[in-house]
């Protein structure tokens, strides 16, 4: 038995709470992992795991190893990569999670300079508007923008991104142009966006001088991703608000236009996040650099 391997096959599964999901993070087919974790489970003469067709759950005595081994992966990683750090040559896989908009806007297109400076680092990007586990589904960081909800993870703030409210030349000549934030409750259509974990619509928010306003009103359209909630405002479909560095082609174009500019809202922070609790690798240090040199500049288009 592979030991060492067996010990990271069993941690994985303990993280994402099953096998399937465990062997596809590993690369690895299922049966490989289940004769690790069982041989693993041979070698100490303890259960670690209760297996039924349904779920997986760990027993006291695997989540007590479970403990102990994770410290032993995590001193092992440092050791692997201070070597890595001395050569200056970080590489192996990174898993990053980001919004649909922020990926295609923002950062696919610096990557080129990213890959270039670390040859050796592979990146998976998961490109979606909705939350993941960063621990079950195994990924190294995610890219997210608004307040965040959970004390279990660490978060750098990489830069705040402009909010714009607009419309088509079509649309505001058909209902015309609002001067108050107010006016958009009186026969004025919007494309809210939909918060991918709760489905509600996010209000349009606005400021001047101090002064706070949210305008909540019934949407006649309600999309949960960024790239199709922008599509929808090319159409025509409403006054939506989004990201400025989405809207540079359109704006410039003139295929939208802004509207309640003295009304723009106050930043939108954006952050890299990661689990207080995984060693932050080599890689994973040199991203977050990267991240905190080129994302101000290019999120406040």
């Amino acid at each position: 038995m592979d030991q060492l391997l067996a010990i990271r096959a069993f941690a994985r599964v303990v993280e994402a709470g099953n096998f399937t999901r465990a062997a596809d993070s590993l690369e690895m087919p299922n049966a490989t992992l289940s004769k690790l974790v069982q041989e693993l489970e041979a070698h100490l003469g303890v259960r670690l795991l209760q297996r039924t067709t349904r779920r997986v759950t760990v027993t006291p005595e695997g989540r007590d190893y479970y403990e102990k081994t994770t410290r032993i992966l995590r001193d092992l990683e440092d050791v692997d990569g201070s070597f890595n750090a001395a050569r200056g040559t970080p590489g192996g896989q990174l898993r990053v999670d980001i919004g649909g908009s922020t990926a295609k806007d923002v950062l696919i297109p610096a990557l080129p300079d990213f890959l270039a400076r670390y040859p050796d680092i592979r990146l998976d990007l998961g490109v979606a508007d909705r939350a993941v586990d960063l621990i079950s589904d195994n990924v190294d960081c995610v890219i997210r923008g608004g307040p965040l909800d959970s004390s279990s993870l660490i978060a750098r703030r990489i830069g705040s991104a402009t909010l714009i409210t607009c419309a088509t030349p079509e649309y505001l000549k058909t209902f015309g142009t609002p001067a108050y934030p107010d006016e958009l409750k009186n026969g004025h259509r919007l494309v809210s966006y939909l918060s991918p974990q709760t489905g509600r619509a996010f209000p349009l928010r606005f400021e001047r001088d101090g002064e706070k306003t949210e305008i909540k009103v019934a949407h006649r359209i309600g999309i949960n991703e960024s790239n199709a909630h922008l599509a929808a405002g090319l159409a025509g479909l409403g006054i939506i608000q989004t990201f400025s560095y989405s809207l540079g082609v359109a704006l410039k174009a003139g295929t939208l236009v802004e509207i309640l500019r003295p009304w723009r809202p106050e930043p939108y922070p954006f952050h890299v996040v990661y689990p207080q609790n995984r060693h932050v690798t080599h890689r994973l240090r040199v991203f977050i650099d990267w991240l905190l040199e080129i994302f101000p500049q290019r999120v406040s288009k």
